[in-house]
């Protein structure tokens, strides 16, 4: 079978030996795109669910904060902008002044993003006007978190002083994708503390199910605490639904846990579980790896990112659902070895010191996280020269928990194949054709083989 995978930044030609079912990611809907974002968000302001719209309940002297997705976001539509001036404007309605509202970039763990880097997304215009009232969130100054209590299982609530000290808190999230993003992540993440974010950022919580979500579980009973303690009403959600990375289909405003119920019911209505996809799971399950990471944002891809966080972790779920226990997962990527120290200061050190030597996320966990978490080095690059968070690197290696259900991982085309072999462990081949034909040598002349069709995905540069 003649057809083409994707590798890196292009499409490459290979051939498979038949039979070989073909299998979509589970990326795609029919969702129709609208040809109006400002009429979408304006509708969706006008008829909140849940809440009275935000003109009818702002007073003129409340302090506002509009908090946002940050770059790392898989959303190319531009949804930023027009929504937080949608917001501006109702609550002008109500005589709130711009120089009682700040922006706020929910960066979570993730590294914070340049003014300029901003202006991409949110626009030159809101740049220059808020100027010192645009800031990006700190995970790591106790000065500007409130810690909450805990849950009712016992999770500790943290957050950005701005969401309990302000009057209002308006969170713009621009895509929800199956149900891994938006509720109360944006929150209880995106401007929690790494306090709060260790309970579900591990290796068995994050999920992207859009039924018995376990992580959003834990994040909903956080999301009580917020609202015990501060009030229902002072959050105010919106919600974004894509058709594609380029279009948005819906856009929902209103309260947290009723703009996720709408959203959770398009996503359910468009994408089935991805067990379901194939007929029979398979012994071995190829796939390329796009030049994409969410944290190669106005940055750049290493091997790292290439295999784990993205090969076994947002690609890895295949493995998962469509492969047998024991089966061999393909990764096609030619994964150069390069390296951005400023932007990703732990990645080197995990990938020569730690995973040549460690490769159980568990084991990684309980051995190198109280380090990681407290490193005063690690922590300054983070908080002040944009890097990312030191327990957010230690966490890319998280995906590794795949290996439980593969018995091998072959990485086709990479350019240094030792490297990768002596780091991680996985086998190498030249090219598709080559991996295929080990993996074969492992499951027989008969083995069935998956390939699943993963599109060509770019950074955000």
């Amino acid at each position: 079978m003649k057809t083409q995978i994707v590798f890196g930044d292009r499409m490459m030609s290979v051939s498979l030996p038949e039979p070989v079912q073909s299998a979509p990611p589970g990326l795609s809907t029919t969702l129709a795109p609208t040809d109006d974002i400002e009429g979408e968000i304006q509708r969706a302001l006008a008829h909140p669910l849940g809440r009275p719209r935000l003109a009818e309940t702002a007073r003129p002297d409340w302090k506002v904060t509009i908090a946002f997705d940050d770059p790392t976001v898989p959303c190319f539509a531009p949804v930023w902008e027009p929504a937080i001036k949608a917001v501006i404007a109702e609550l002008e309605k109500a005589g709130v002044k711009k120089t009682n509202i700040t922006l706020l970039c929910a960066n979570a763990l993730h590294r914070k993003f340049t003014r300029r880097e901003l202006a991409r997304i949110i626009g030159d215009d809101l740049v220059n006007t808020f100027r010192y009232r645009l800031i990006c969130h700190d995970a790591e100054d106790a000065d500007n978190l409130t810690y909450l209590g805990t849950s009712a299982s016992g999770y500790d609530v943290e957050v950005n002083r701005l969401v309990t000290d302000s009057d209002l808190t308006v969170y713009v999230n621009t895509v929800v994708w199956r149900g891994f993003n938006g509720g109360w992540k944006s929150i209880c993440v995106g401007l929690g503390s790494y306090r709060s974010i260790r309970w579900h950022h591990t290796p068995d919580s994050m999920s992207m199910s859009m039924n018995k979500n376990r992580m959003h579980e834990m994040l909903d009973e956080m999301g009580a605490v917020i609202e015990d303690k501060i009030g229902r009403q002072r959050i105010f959600k919106i919600e974004t639904v894509l058709a594609n990375p380029l279009e948005v289909h819906k856009i929902w405003a209103g309260g947290v846990t009723e703009t996720r119920r709408a959203v959770l019911e398009v996503m359910k209505s468009q994408l089935k579980p991805r067990r379901e996809i194939v007929a029979d799971k398979a012994d071995i399950v190829l796939y390329g790896i796009p030049n994409w990471s969410p944290y190669a944002a106005f940055s750049m891809m290493n091997p790292l990112l290439t295999l784990v966080s993205t090969g076994l972790g947002y690609f890895g779920g295949v493995i998962e659902a469509m492969g047998k226990p024991g089966c061999t997962a393909i990764l096609v990527s030619p994964c150069p070895d390069q390296w951005n120290h400023t932007h990703h200061p732990t990645h080197r050190e995990i990938w020569e010191n730690i995973l040549p030597h460690c490769r159980d996320p568990y084991e990684i966990a309980d051995r190198f996280e109280d380090d990681f978490a407290h490193r005063p080095d690690y922590i300054y690059k983070y908080r002040f020269c944009h890097g990312f968070h030191p327990m957010h690197g230690l966490m890319t290696t998280y995906p590794l928990k795949r290996l439980k259900h593969a018995a091998r991982v072959i990485v086709a085309g990479a350019q240094n194949p030792q490297d990768i072999e002596r780091v991680l462990g996985f086998e190498t081949a030249a090219g598709v054709e080559a991996a295929v034909e080990k993996a074969r040598s492992y499951h027989g002349r008969d083995a069935s083989v998956v390939f699943v069709q993963y599109p060509l995905l770019a950074c955000r540069q």
